[in-house]
């Protein structure tokens, strides 16, 4: 699907537009009212993804399982085993001898000076939604990464609720319209 898309189309982002920290509100609110725990493991995993954007970490797997460590409250956090289904069992992700090398790859284009940024955004999000690397928490996980990347750019956005919908593997507009969101999402201010 990610060729499918004319990813250059995608939004320009500004720095320093938001007024509060839309992860953090999502977890002090919503999240922390339905589960405080889960809330809190979010936060945690959270600071780990902002730190390590501050230092300009490469972003590969193992540094997102160690996110998800924290998200699971887990001591490992491996790539899974075996087919993924989601949307009730609507949707496979089958597993192949090359899916962990397909998943690095695209996870290396997340730096791509070609890419507008809320493409690279939107792109790493979905990839880890539809790769379903973890056996449980790929929505989080795609959250985080969807965050640290814009934050490696200095670029917090001030709202994340929206970007909370079901998304499907086969809908390249969707995608497309996912970099949109983050466009719009970035010039909100709170």
């Amino acid at each position: 699907m990610r060729r499918e898309v004319d990813w250059r189309h995608s939004p320009a982002l500004q720095r320093g537009l938001a007024g509060r920290d839309g992860f953090r509100s999502w977890c002090e609110g919503p999240v922390r009212r339905r589960d405080p725990m889960r809330a809190e493991r979010l936060l945690a995993a959270y600071a780990l993804a902002r730190e390590d954007a501050a230092d300009q970490t490469l972003l590969d797997f193992a540094l997102l399982a160690r996110w998800q460590r924290e998200v699971l409250a887990a001591t490992r956090a491996p790539f899974r085993v075996s087919d993924a289904w989601a949307k009730a069992g609507r949707e496979r992700y089958g597993l192949t001898p090359h899916t962990r090398a397909d998943f690095d790859s695209c996870l290396n284009e997340t730096t791509d000076p070609d890419i507008p940024l809320s493409a690279r955004a939107a792109r790493a999000y979905l990839d880890v939604a539809f790769f379903h690397p973890f056996a449980d928490g790929n929505a989080r996980a795609a959250l985080l990464i969807l965050v640290y990347v814009l934050a490696r750019e200095d670029i917090v956005l001030p709202e994340v609720g929206p970007l909370q919908t079901t998304r499907y593997a086969d809908d390249p507009a969707g995608a497309a319209d996912l970099a949109t969101l983050i466009g719009v999402l970035n010039r909100r201010r709170r």
